[in-house]
């Protein structure tokens, strides 16, 4: 896939005002300072689209773009370390947990992880979050160019060990750079083939 046009549409933090749920949609999440708005702006070939920062926690809405005029990619708050109260957190939680469990248009969640650091509680907590409320989701690890690969493929196997504790098979897993950009075109192309099959009238498709 080829993107021609990536616009701004809305931010809100309540999923009631998101825009029309009549196109596919596809959210990226992650803990703060995952690179997930320089991830964004690498698959839409934008370099501030999704606004980036040094600080975590700088996203806290939930951030809508139209992309190709055909599909929307949102950009969700991280969650984890921030420095806003751990009151202000919990709302954000409640407000995306909302967001993903009513979006009836979310094909799939795409949950970034740290390629750097060992398995995370709270990642772990969220996903399963996600498998008990039957939310289809991707993997995708991030900033692999900041490491060897022999540590990359040993942090990502350790990841896949622990995750298959409690799952009995994985899901999609992508690896990505933004320096490199490793995992733009094979994310693209994934998102593609979902959009062929996206139907409005179903509120589960198939990741196969």
């Amino acid at each position: 896939m080829y993107i021609n046009s990536a616009k701004f549409i809305i931010s809100n933090t309540d999923y009631k005002k998101c825009p029309k749920a009549n196109l596919p949609e596809y959210a990226f999440i992650g803990r703060s300072n995952v690179g997930k708005s320089s991830l964004i702006n690498m698959l839409t070939n934008a370099k501030n689209l999704a606004k980036t920062s040094n600080k975590p926690g700088k996203t806290k809405l939930i951030n809508h773009f139209i992309i190709n005029d055909n599909w929307y990619l949102v950009d969700l708050p991280g969650y984890g370390y921030a420095k806003d109260s751990q009151k202000k957190r919990a709302e954000w939680m409640k407000s995306i947990e909302k967001y993903i469990i009513n979006r009836t248009n979310l094909v799939s969640l795409f949950v970034l992880i740290d390629s750097r650091i060992p398995p995370q509680t709270n990642d772990l907590t969220f996903i399963k979050w996600l498998g008990n409320n039957g939310i289809p989701f991707i993997i995708v690890f991030t900033k692999i160019d900041k490491l060897t690969k022999k540590k990359v493929d040993e942090n990502i196997i350790e990841y896949k060990n622990k995750l298959l504790e409690e799952w009995e098979s994985l899901p999609n897993i992508f690896e990505s750079s933004i320096i490199t950009k490793k995992g733009k075109d094979e994310i693209l192309d994934f998102i593609e083939d979902l959009n062929k099959k996206f139907d409005i009238s179903l509120t589960n498709i198939s990741l196969q």
